[in-house]
């Protein structure tokens, strides 16, 4: 939900804000007055690509800011910002830290929606068709499209590992002598991660033995041995303590030495420990060094690291298996495809059934809602048809298409083909008051979705909108009156006049609210007009 947006610089905006209600906000004003600016400045909020056209003209750059309330997100909102230079280029923050369009758009975009004559468009698309049939009967066929969606990932994973296992087969001949050598190459040394990477710590010390020897030797001599630092640290404590019944103080430093000499004696020990597990054994070092130069020489031919080595083998043996097995494993990995296509299948039947049996009860609520609308005997039909098996997608073994009749006696056909835009629109709206909160959509911004409409469908059209608005933020951008009154928040836009003019946004109530009622009624406000515009605003509210 947008709690709160600012506008500065975009097209003929200088500066503008706005707080949207809840429920229903309305924008009104007169034809060119730049309504559509402010819809420019919500099609950036949301992602959409950016135009440096759109920087008012004059100014270096142009900025859309927005507080965002999204489900499940921070209480406190979500502050994004985007600026679009004159030059052409872009920034995005969110909450403070830099982000990118798509991150804008997967973030907010997801949770607004634009109904413009154009953005109507997705309702034309098949593609889109079954994600609605989807959202209406989440309940009953979310459940079988995510078990329909893992059989399918686990078919085409089973026809891919007998793809591959196939492709192995076909090139045994030619490659199982290589694969033999590699595999007999490799055992004859019998590597293991394990081995090798001890190899590479005892090695070296093994290596160095003599000169460890003599360093540790040396250390535990300076440390115990006679005058050493143990015997030095004696002394100055002795001298400590004697002085000390002259001086108190003394005692304190004679301790803290003493804790020094502890931790020598017992660095001392651990010199004498390790000096202990030196071993000089000129047997045990040849054998490890003959070890590694044969890792060393593995690694170089089909390294160059030893997982390398170890995965080359894992590929040699099972070449060499293949070839020897007499097509077993060509056989099990058919039949394991053969039963991931069998409960692919099982889950697809279940899913169109599902599907099917919601179809024509969704076409039912929206034709319901189109005759609110005053759309006649037209009528709305959910088609669900199923592809041929290599057509099969994540989204579903059937297509999904939304049909459109006229007339109660006239053929149902594709609404791509036949509605008109009006039409469409307010298809598209049936379905948005259908669907309720299942779309997953929290604001609704309405552009010219009023278009065309008057008399008795403004009127029915200003319900559906205000039914709406019950479980969605809506934000309309309207030239009827009727829409105008229902709204829980109204705006007035409006155009100075001078050389460069400018857009002004300004929240209207009681005889302002009025007085813009009755010029949309009527062009002006006669005493007549304002009395009626009264009326309506006092029956919307009732």
């Amino acid at each position: 939900m947008i709690d709160e947006l600012c506008v500065r610089n975009v097209a003929l905006i200088r500066e503008a804000a706005i707080t949207p209600a809840a429920g229903l906000t309305v924008l009104t004003g007169e034809t060119g007055a730049g309504k559509t600016a402010l819809l420019s400045a919500i099609k950036l909020l949301v992602g959409e690509r950016a135009d440096a056209s759109a920087v008012r003209e004059g100014a270096d750059a142009l900025e859309v800011e927005a507080r965002v309330y999204v489900s499940g997100g921070d209480p406190d909102g979500c502050v994004v910002r985007r600026r679009v230079e004159a030059a052409g280029r872009g920034r995005v923050q969110i909450d403070g830290h830099m982000a990118s369009v798509r991150e804008l758009g997967a973030t907010i975009g997801t949770t607004i929606d634009l109904c413009g004559q154009h953005e109507h468009q997705r309702l034309l698309d098949p593609a889109a068709h079954v994600a609605l049939l989807d959202a209406w009967a989440a309940e009953r066929v979310g459940p079988l499209h995510e078990a329909y969606a893992e059989a399918l990932a686990q078919a085409r994973a089973a026809a891919k590992e007998l793809e591959r296992i196939e492709e192995m087969s076909r090139a045994a001949d030619e490659r199982l002598d290589e694969a033999a050598f590699v595999l007999r190459r490799i055992d004859e040394i019998g590597p293991s991660q394990e081995e090798f990477d001890e190899l590479e710590v005892t090695l070296p010390r093994a290596e160095h033995a003599e000169s460890l020897l003599r360093a540790v030797g040396s250390a535990h001599e300076a440390v115990t041995g006679e005058n050493g630092a143990a015997d030095a640290l004696g002394e100055a404590i002795d001298w400590l303590r004697d002085a000390s019944s002259f001086d108190g103080s003394l005692d304190h430093l004679a301790e803290r030495l003493e804790s020094s000499l502890i931790d020598i004696e017992d660095v001392a020990s651990d010199l004498r420990s390790y000096r202990d597990s030196v071993e000089l054994d000129p047997d045990e070092l040849e054998r490890m060094q003959t070890r590694m130069a044969s890792f060393q020489g593995l690694m170089r031919t089909y390294g160059p690291r030893m997982a390398d080595v170890l995965e080359r083998r894992s590929q040699a043996a099972e070449l060499v298996a293949a070839a020897q097995d007499g097509g077993e494993r060509q056989r099990k990995a058919r039949k394991a495809l053969e039963a991931a296509e069998a409960h692919l299948l099982s889950c697809a039947e279940a899913l169109d059934k599902a599907r099917i049996e919601a179809a024509p009860r969704l076409a039912q609520a929206v034709t319901e809602q189109m005759a609110r609308l005053e759309m006649g005997s037209a009528q709305l039909a959910v088609q669900v048809e199923r592809l041929p098996r290599s057509q099969w997608t994540t989204a579903g073994p059937s297509r999904v298409e939304l049909l459109y009749r006229p007339g109660a006696g006239m053929t149902a056909r594709p609404l791509r083909r036949i509605a008109s835009g009006g039409e469409v629109s307010r298809v598209m709206l049936a379905c948005k008051v259908v669907l309720g909160e299942a779309d997953g959509t929290e604001t609704l911004v309405f552009d010219e979705v009023d278009a065309g409409v008057g008399g008795a469908t403004a009127v029915a059209l200003a319900q559906v909108l205000a039914d709406l608005a019950h479980t969605h933020q809506v934000i309309v951008v309207t030239h009827l009156a009727q829409v105008a009154v229902m709204g829980s928040c109204h705006y007035l836009v409006s155009k100075s006049a001078g050389d460069v003019p400018e857009t002004t946004l300004v929240q209207i109530s009681g005889d302002q609210r009025v007085a813009e009622i009755a010029r949309m009624l009527s062009g002006d406000t006669s005493e007549a007009s304002l009395a009626h515009a009264r009326e309506m605003l006092a029956a919307a509210q009732a």
